[in-house]
């Protein structure tokens, strides 16, 4: 049985998953529907976090829209996840980025990472 389980999930994973890591500002394209209309919705922020591996693998991205911390998490093999782009690599060091809840402003910035 579970045989069969991981051979369905793996047929529904995508072939290309786009390179990022925790700390870096992504722009989530993600597809929305209503009633027979679909259109890309964008969703730009900080990764804080990944989780899982395989099909079940998702990524949490946080930003702060009119003074409100917003935080949605993404399954990566999702087909409403059209594609993520990196916008700039962070520098961190943890795994788990939680502590920017808790901060405002300048002291919420990750730092660039210079290749």
């Amino acid at each position: 049985m579970y045989e069969i389980v991981k051979e369905i999930g793996a047929q529904q994973m995508k072939k290309e998953i786009p390179e990022f890591a925790i700390g870096d500002t992504v722009r989530v394209h993600n597809r929305i529907v209503e009633g027979k209309n679909q259109r890309i919705q964008m969703f730009e922020g900080t990764v804080i976090r990944k989780k899982n591996t395989g099909i079940s693998e998702t990524f949490t991205v946080r930003r702060v829209a009119h003074g409100c911390g917003v935080e949605k998490t993404f399954p990566i093999h999702s087909p409403n996840v059209a594609g993520v782009d990196v916008i700039r690599r962070g520098k961190v060091r943890r795994a788990r980025l939680y502590y920017l809840r808790d901060r405002v402003g300048k002291a919420a910035k990750v730092k660039e990472k210079l290749d």
